[in-house]
């Protein structure tokens, strides 16, 4: 049995905060910079040479990369074998925010209550996914997520007569209707089976995976590249001005379900889809 203090896990979330906020992942820059020298739209192109200036500018100025520092989701990898001491595992994490939101001078977008909405102040409470794992660790990752984006995922309860083209059909479904509103170029996390909240929960995972790793089953890394070409070719374009690089990458993650269902959820992340991991 290893012992950790929550005192560790708070200070990991706060740091994570700060650095998933001021910079981008590498695989997300480095395909933006890719599409950048393959979009053959003049003004696309130009929105793609200043989303890049803005991540180097951010880093040069160690200032957000946004100015939606978004919601706070943390998810936490939790070994069997770990005994958390101290106090609270919630309350770390909370506090973890706090400290990351407000030592990193970044915007504090939470209300407490979804229709008195009254802003906490704090960024907390903070939207925490536990998973239990073989081992001694505990893998954090902490994505902030901002709400242009966020505002235009969706869930579609398909029928298994659906199928694949249902599938298709409800991620293209939700790209158009999404249009630039999401800033484009986007990454689309998809999940498909489990139950209503499972697959939306799949979709939101989808979306810290690699943007240049394909899913590791043939099968769905051919639907993540086919999804990708279908979206690029709608036309809408980096900030929605047309162009052929509406997405960056289509990120599938799968479940078990139900002989009767076939639950599908899209989860749009813009093109400042920020996560930091670190293992403790």
């Amino acid at each position: 049995m290893k012992e950790i203090n929550v005192s560790l896990v708070r200070d990991t979330v706060a740091e994570l905060c700060i650095e998933a906020n001021k910079s981008l992942p590498s695989d997300i820059v480095s395909t933006i910079e890719k599409a950048q020298g393959s979009e053959k739209n003049l003004l696309a192109k130009e929105i793609l040479k200043d989303i890049c200036k803005n991540c180097a500018l951010a880093k040069d100025y160690d200032i957000p990369v946004c100015q939606d520092t978004g919601m706070a989701v943390v998810f936490l990898k939790i070994g069997q074998d770990v005994h958390f001491v101290g106090g609270s595992l919630n309350d770390a994490v909370n506090e973890g925010v706090k400290i990351g939101y407000e030592k990193g001078l970044l915007r504090k977008s939470v209300v407490l209550d979804p229709l008195n909405r009254v802003n906490t102040n704090d960024n907390t409470p903070a939207v925490i996914h536990l998973e239990i794992v073989d081992g001694e660790n505990v893998e954090i990752t902490v994505a902030p997520k901002g709400f242009g984006s966020e505002n235009m995922s969706k869930i579609y309860m398909l029928t298994p007569f659906d199928g694949r083209q249902g599938v298709i059909d409800s991620v293209l479904d939700c790209v158009k209707k999404a249009s630039g509103n999401p800033c484009p170029p986007i990454v689309v996390g998809v999940g498909i089976g489990g139950d209503f909240e499972q697959c939306a929960l799949l979709s939101k995972k989808a979306l810290l995976r690699d943007v240049q790793k394909r899913n590791a089953d043939p099968y769905y890394g051919a639907l993540e590249t086919e999804l990708l070409e279908k979206i690029n070719q709608l036309g809408i374009g980096p900030q929605g001005f047309g162009g052929s690089t509406t997405a960056l990458a289509v990120n599938i993650e799968t479940a078990s379900t139900h002989i009767a269902g076939l639950p599908v959820a899209v989860n749009i992340g813009c093109h400042v889809t920020r996560h930091k991991t670190k293992r403790i």
